[in-house]
């Protein structure tokens, strides 16, 4: 993997997207974080029924938010790339009903808890945009659910692109010439409620409607316009313009 360089940084970038950040609250968030460690793609970060004693901030990398029934069926929930943490919640839930999966080589930062509650007590402006962090953590759930339920597997796969491209591009990964997304077609169908091969024909389609280019990991939009209609994609819900907190 290329060199971790601030673990923060993505973060940060996130948060000034939504509200001023200062550089004592950004070195407040450096503070939080224990050495970086890596995790090699197709391991599980975090298992479900586990109590962390620390939230985890993905630092590089992409990994995946998954549920399982007893039978082995699994669905991911949510999707997460550099700048997210990717148990927050867990700081005041305790105890996970979901797991995290690494879908790529990644490089995690944690927060101790104890951090993060004293940290509540000196930042009050900073700990409101984590809170709002995960209310925009909340606001993604609703949004898949409110996809797979009501929209169909063309409009669904043209939702998840726009919206990861939205959210690569506030952390400096996506632009003009795409983003990557390393996602094998058993992944994306997992993100979908597709099978493998459904979630293939789709990819096709949206390649035959000259909508996307895909090829060695990277989407590219080709007519972002027609793929933004065809998702009815409104990116509300991803809170990306700048209001005070």
């Amino acid at each position: 993997m290329s060199p971790v360089q601030t673990p923060t940084q993505a973060l940060i970038a996130k948060l000034r997207r939504r509200d001023q950040v200062s550089d004592d609250e950004a070195a407040a968030l450096e503070d939080l974080l224990e050495p970086p460690r890596c995790h090699p793609a197709g391991s599980v970060i975090i298992r479900p029924g586990e109590r962390p004693a620390r939230s985890t901030l993905l630092v590089e990398g992409w990994i995946a938010r998954f549920s399982v029934l007893r039978d082995g069926t699994r669905s991911f929930t949510q999707l997460g790339v550099a700048g997210d943490f990717i148990d927050l919640h867990s700081l005041l839930m305790k105890q996970m009903d979901h797991g995290v999966l690494a879908l790529t080589d990644c490089v995690t930062a944690a927060a101790p808890h104890k951090r993060l509650v004293d940290l509540s007590q000196t930042h009050a402006h900073l700990t409101r945009l984590l809170w709002l962090d995960t209310v925009i953590d909340g606001a993604i759930h609703r949004e898949w659910l409110h996809r797979m339920g009501t929209q169909n597997a063309l409009g669904r796969t043209a939702h998840i692109l726009c919206e990861m491209e939205a959210r690569l591009a506030v952390v400096g990964l996506a632009g003009p010439d795409g983003f990557e997304f390393p996602l094998t077609q058993n992944e994306l169908a997992d993100c979908l409620g597709l099978s493998a091969v459904h979630a293939n024909r789709t990819l096709m389609e949206l390649r035959r409607l000259r909508l996307i280019s895909w090829q060695a990991a990277r989407v590219r939009l080709l007519d972002r316009e027609g793929l933004v209609d065809l998702a009815e994609f409104d990116p509300t819900y991803l809170r990306l313009e700048r209001a005070p907190v």
